[in-house]
């Protein structure tokens, strides 16, 4: 048996779009793999019951039959479906980095990050790389058609998941199809701070750098509270706060020794909104990990 297990992610950041990632310390999936003469799967933890164990439906057997490698594999869920924090990415980057060892197939890090993304296909119905490359590498990523360039950060984070079930599909059918130049031209300079902030492991650069204009006000109406959430983030210390992916979790960014303090306001202030929600203080952690 081999066993991996894979982060959470964030995925956009607000200025990057399908293109950002970020793997977080907590939560996590763990799977479990061994060799079979086909693949059957068993999903126990967090919302298992809403996940299909039909390998044909399911982002790992999709990574099966990519790697032609079929295997009794068992997913404990830690990370919550329908979250916005890569909850179907970790299944999938850890199965690929399992199923790639347990068969020896000799394929890198960078190399399985579109194996697990056809996984990613099975959910979303495109392969979408910008939370499996975070899950499988670690640290902060940025996702081109060219490849994935990693780098190495350390910041204090908040992931608060409240009690909210926002669609993938319904959150990018809100997603402005056009843009203006001027709106363009933001965006890139946001996105750009937060590369530099990302490098220099510096807060306040990436908390500037996740302002968005474009993708995060059209999806911020999906969240009950979202304004208010994001207001008591920054009061608490935050130096920035946006959506987790397709949502609904909030991610803010946070200084040195803040991180209580904005997670116990997050949760407060959807509270006030008659929601309940959980707050993770969490990190940038690493990718997928084997354990034998």
């Amino acid at each position: 048996m081999l066993i991996v297990r894979a982060p959470a992610t964030s995925a956009n950041l607000g200025s990057g779009f399908d293109v950002f990632g970020v793997a977080l310390d907590r939560p996590a999936d763990v799977v479990r793999v061994e060799k079979a003469e086909r693949t059957t799967i068993e999903v126990t933890g967090v919302g298992s019951r809403y996940i299909p164990e039909d390998p044909k439906r399911n982002t790992v057997g999709a990574v099966a039959e990519a790697l032609s490698a079929p295997a009794r594999i068992r997913i404990d869920k830690g990370v919550r479906p329908a979250s916005g924090l890569g909850s179907s990415a970790a299944s999938a980057a850890a199965a690929a980095v399992a199923l790639n060892e347990l068969y020896d197939r000799g394929r890198s890090r960078e190399e399985l990050v579109p194996v697990a993304a056809e996984g990613e296909a099975v959910v979303s119905g495109a392969a979408h790389a910008d939370n499996v490359a975070p899950a499988i590498l670690g640290g902060f990523t940025v996702v081109t058609e060219e490849g994935v360039t990693r780098v190495d950060a350390d910041l204090s984070l908040v992931a608060c998941l409240p009690d909210i079930v926002v669609s993938t599909r319904d959150a990018r059918s809100v997603v402005p199809d056009r843009v203006a130049l001027t709106d363009l031209v933001e965006t890139v300079g946001h996105a750009a701070t937060l590369v530099a902030g990302m490098a220099r492991s510096d807060p306040d650069l990436v908390g500037r750098g996740m302002a968005d204009g474009v993708v995060t006000p059209a999806r911020a109406d999906l969240i009950d509270g979202y304004d208010e959430v994001c207001a008591a983030a920054r009061d608490a210390g935050a130096t920035g706060a946006t959506i987790s992916g397709a949502g609904p979790t909030i991610l803010a960014v946070c200084r040195s020794g803040t991180q209580r303090a904005v997670a116990v306001s997050m949760i407060e202030a959807f509270e006030e909104r008659g929601v309940e929600a959980q707050a993770y203080r969490t990190g940038v952690g690493d990718g997928a990990t084997i354990y034998r």
